[in-house]
């Protein structure tokens, strides 16, 4: 019996985390990661790998832990947040999954910072500055103070979302990071605002009730979806940037594979957003949310593969 409890215990602090979200965040990483590694042909040690990418799931939890625990007040009146761990008291008090969120934020510094010993000193203290950013964006600037005060809480906010990438290149190298690294990081941050403005119009009424001023929750439908719509042509249009990024050499990093992956899927996106916009409803909104995350996740697999040819 203790054994099942203590099991039980366990899966209710791994839902704390949102791993939906963390899963997808180390994914980028990992694509990142691999991409740099392809173009510069730089083998990647086990031991690098598992340090980078569990210092990304690592933060990603945490800050998903903490916010979680800031927000337990209005995630206890919301419909779609009522039964996560805290409002539902599964996890109580509440202080423990600070704690948990606490511990988890500083193994994400430790283990960044151990890239230098796999790599270079360097590497390994650009790591960490990412996590920390990461870290203090996500907790600091949005949840505790853009996320209910602000109707463009997200833009800001979202920042942190371009550090997994950022961590995964500079595992690998410094050449370029502020170039097809900081493009990696700017598909991530730049498809956060479509991504979750499509789900607070679906889900409007939930944050109007507990007063979160998120964008597509305060303005019209018609308003929300030509916002929904503008985000979605601008990171289509930036998904292209990876083309025209040139090596040392004069030769593109990626080639007529990613190329057309990003025409193919962004056209499927800006259809999706037109449909938001001449039917700004729910359904249109979630059924946007929902193609979102495999979007991302297709331009990641688009890069990592045309990069290995």
């Amino acid at each position: 019996m203790q054994k099942q409890t203590t099991s039980s215990r366990v899966a209710v602090y791994y839902e704390l985390t949102k791993p939906k979200i963390w899963y997808l965040l180390v994914f980028t990483a990992f694509g990142a990661a691999l991409t740099a590694s392809n173009i510069y042909n730089i083998p990647i040690s086990i031991e690098t790998w598992a340090l980078m990418l569990f210092s990304v799931a690592s933060g990603s939890a945490a800050a998903n832990t903490l916010t979680n625990y800031h927000d337990r007040d209005i995630d206890a009146i919301m419909e779609r947040t009522k039964d996560r761990p805290l409002p539902s008291k599964r996890i109580y008090p509440a202080v423990k999954a600070r704690n948990f969120g606490l511990a988890l934020a500083g193994i994400s510094l430790v283990l960044a910072f151990a890239i230098s010993f796999t790599t270079t000193l360097e590497q390994g203290i650009w790591a960490t500055i990412f996590i920390a950013f990461a870290l203090v964006n996500n907790i600091i600037i949005y949840s505790y103070i853009l996320k209910r005060n602000s109707r463009t809480n997200i833009i800001l906010g979202g920042l942190c979302g371009g550090a997994p990438p950022m961590i995964g290149w500079v595992a690998v190298t410094m050449s370029d990071l502020w170039t097809m690294g900081l493009a990696m990081a700017g598909l991530v941050f730049i498809w956060i605002p479509m991504h979750i403005w499509a789900l607070t119009l679906h889900f409007k009424e939930d944050y109007n009730k507990v007063n979160v001023p998120m964008l597509t929750a305060v303005q019209s439908e018609k308003t929300s979806a030509r916002a929904i719509a503008l985000s979605t042509v601008v990171m289509v249009l930036f998904s292209i940037a990876p083309f025209f990024i040139t090596t040392e050499s004069g030769e593109n990093m990626v080639g007529d594979v990613y190329l057309w992956t990003a025409i193919a899927s962004g056209a499927l996106m800006l259809g999706l957003s037109v449909w938001v916009t001449i039917k700004p409803m729910e359904k249109a909104a979630w059924t946007l949310f929902k193609f979102s995350s495999p979007y991302l996740a297709v331009l990641f697999i688009a890069l990592m593969v045309d990069s290995g040819l």
